[in-house]
């Protein structure tokens, strides 16, 4: 059985935590996590066994990145460069009851928890989150550090563009994109495009404000990046 590390002691950390336990597909070693005081304690009987950077001490275990909130979605990506892991030793974790059709794909480091569904050519990337009950339907897309709170639908061939954090009960409509580090707030209904780097919020969802300085400052660096590359993808 692969052993596992979770980065990460909050709530998101725990719900995979948990669904690690049910899926019984990892041995979990415990928790990294750079609040000192949490070290040497246990959250729900896990062990907190130091911080983030103790992984490089743990060369056989896999790991997931479970951080970020809606006050700092962009945790997960920062931790990603920080710790520069290769790709290979990023665990998918997937619940037991979620139901993923076999024409759909997830990407390393990434989590779906219980009672997901991704119902045919799902496209999910790396370092996602998929929180309880989020259905993603036909040709759904969801790009690197997106997170989807609890009870999101997205219709046919939807969009979330990288870091995109979509609030818990949101819809969002067929065809339509959420751009790049935006935030849709909970219960919102999106009907057309969301610009980058943007908050929206209501039913129609309209824009609010800006999103906040750490997804802008990913959205900029991703955006220098973009400039100085001349053919190829994006890493």
């Amino acid at each position: 059985m692969n052993e596992l590390v979770i980065i990460g002691a909050g709530g998101f950390a725990r719900e995979t935590a948990q669904a690690v336990a049910d899926a019984g597909a990892f041995k979990l070693l415990g928790h990294l996590d750079d609040n000192p005081a949490l070290h040497g304690t246990e959250v729900d009987g896990v062990p907190v066994l130091g911080g983030c950077d103790l992984v490089h001490d743990l060369p056989g275990a896999r790991v997931v990145i479970c951080v970020g909130n809606p006050r700092d979605y962009a945790a997960r990506a920062r931790l990603v460069r920080r710790l520069g892991l290769t790709e290979e030793r990023y665990a998918t974790v997937i619940h037991p009851t979620a139901a993923v059709s076999a024409t759909s794909e997830v990407g390393p480091g990434s989590v779906l928890l219980a009672h997901c569904v991704l119902t045919a050519a799902v496209r999910v990337g790396a370092h996602v989150a998929v929180m309880p009950q989020v259905v993603l339907t036909h040709d759904d897309v969801v790009e690197d550090y997106a997170t989807i709170a609890s009870g999101v639908r997205l219709g046919g061939g939807a969009r979330l563009e990288r870091g995109a954090y979509v609030g818990s009960g949101a819809l969002v409509r067929e065809a339509t994109t959420v751009g790049a580090w935006s935030l849709i707030g909970m219960g919102s209904a999106v009907l057309g495009d969301v610009p980058p780097g943007e908050v929206w919020v209501g039913s129609p969802a309209r824009r609010l404000r800006a999103a906040d300085a750490p997804a802008l400052d990913e959205l900029a660096m991703r955006t220098e990046l973009a400039s100085r590359t001349v053919g190829g993808p994006l890493t």
